[in-house]
């Protein structure tokens, strides 16, 4: 899971990922206000502590999230 905020000025460009009013996935987001999808800010929580989702991302958001944070890992992981 990633964080998600408003605060947009926080954003890595070509890394996070903006979702506002004028993307056709926006409405179905569940999100009230232009927010920031922070691949910096990842968490994993046990699935007893979600309780639910308040929306989706398009495939096509959710794919390009995948390769950006992959391709971040596999640099991370040869420079160890």
């Amino acid at each position: 899971m990633c964080g998600v905020g408003t605060q947009l000025h926080q954003a890595i460009p070509g890394f996070d990922d903006s979702i506002g009013p004028q993307d056709s996935d926006f409405s179905a987001s569940g999100l009230k206000a232009p927010s920031l999808i922070r691949l910096g800010y990842l968490a994993v929580l046990p699935e007893a502590r979600l309780l639910g989702s308040i929306g989706a991302l398009s495939p096509q958001r959710h794919h390009r999230l995948l390769e950006r944070l992959a391709a971040y890992l596999i640099v991370v992981g040869e420079r160890a």
